[in-house]
């Protein structure tokens, strides 16, 4: 690590940074039973700055996942229950008239709705009509809100995590293939093993969970973000990336499954992507060299959501996963 270490960043602060994120994945493993490799790509999209979208099944501590990252950062943390007459005003705020009582004077105020938070949790988010869905999807891109011409920045960090059901389509509204482009990281929430599932309902029946422990305040995790950016990436592996993001379009690739089964690929934000989030997973592991495993680690969370299958990929039952591994395999960093 020594001798990457980037320019006006110590060996010291460096050192005490790596040790906060060590125990920020301890203090959320202590609280989430299982799910090593979703708590690393919730921490990695953290680290980035980015924004994740958080896909499984009703029941599998979707909620206590984020509840328990904003408990370890000492970050303010508002739920959003997502539902067919949610608006835009109930989200990201609106005007509402007041009377001075000493002048009798009538003012209007801006009250901040639930997004001026810093981890928000946006539960079941395709069950919201899609006006309400680009509130806040605007408000993850810009980091503030607009209303009556007066800009509110939102607060830092930043991070919004929002939940689909995978297996109840009815009554949603799907997002458009531009709004999910605006989230760093799909990361899939499997079922726990046996024993995992076993401890979950012993410990859930018994004393309950207990809170997560604080292990990092807000500037460490702004610093962390800062030093993310900093970690420098050499040109072969950007080309890499590169080769990865552009091998996913029907019309320029030279992979048979990305041919047959794609429709859309992704588009250039996909690189940035992946390049944002292998420099966090190599800071994760304690690294300030990104390396081409990290590229690869990072592939599908990155382009489970921006690559689209075609009518035959789906008739046929090729997963997203199946080409996009098929893809790392064939495309070769020199």
């Amino acid at each position: 690590m020594q001798s990457n270490v980037p320019v006006s960043w110590s060996e010291a602060e460096i050192a005490d940074l790596s040790a906060k994120v060590h125990a920020l994945t301890t203090s959320m493993s202590q609280v989430i039973i299982g799910q090593k490799d979703v708590i690393e790509s919730l921490v990695i999209c953290l680290l980035a700055g980015g924004h994740a979208l958080v896909e499984g099944v009703p029941g599998l501590g979707k909620t206590l996942l984020v509840k328990s990252l904003a408990q370890a950062t000492d970050l303010e943390f508002r739920r959003v229950q997502f539902t067919p007459d949610l608006m835009p005003s109930d989200i990201v705020g609106t005007e509402i008239l007041e009377e001075d009582t000493s002048t009798r004077q009538r003012v209007f105020r801006f009250q901040k709705g639930p997004v001026f938070t810093q981890v928000l949790l946006a539960d079941e988010i395709n069950r919201a009509p899609p006006k309400t869905q680009s509130a806040l999807l605007e408000a993850m891109q810009e980091r503030s809100v607009t209303f009556a011409g007066q800009t509110h920045r939102l607060p830092k960090p930043f991070f919004v995590l929002a939940t689909q059901n995978p297996i109840e389509q009815a009554g949603t509204y799907p997002l458009p293939e531009a709004q999910l482009d605006r989230f760093l990281l799909r990361i899939d929430v499997g079922y726990p093993s046996e024993d995992e599932e076993m401890l979950m309902v012993e410990r859930t029946t018994h004393a309950g969970i207990a809170d997560a422990v604080s292990a990092m305040d807000v500037q460490s995790l702004l610093r962390l973000q800062s030093l993310v950016r900093d970690i420098e990436v050499g040109e072969h592996l950007v080309r890499y990336a590169t080769r990865l993001i552009r091998a996913t379009r029907p019309q320029l690739t030279t992979v048979d499954s990305v041919r047959k089964h794609v429709g859309w690929g992704a588009g250039p934000r996909a690189g940035q992507a992946l390049v944002l989030a292998s420099k966090a997973r190599a800071l994760m592991h304690g690294r300030l060299a990104v390396t081409r495993e990290d590229m690869a680690a990072m592939l599908l969370p990155v382009l489970a959501h921006r690559v689209l299958r075609n009518f035959e990929a789906e008739a046929d039952g090729v997963a997203i996963a199946d080409i996009l591994l098929a893809l790392r395999e064939q495309i070769r960093v020199e």
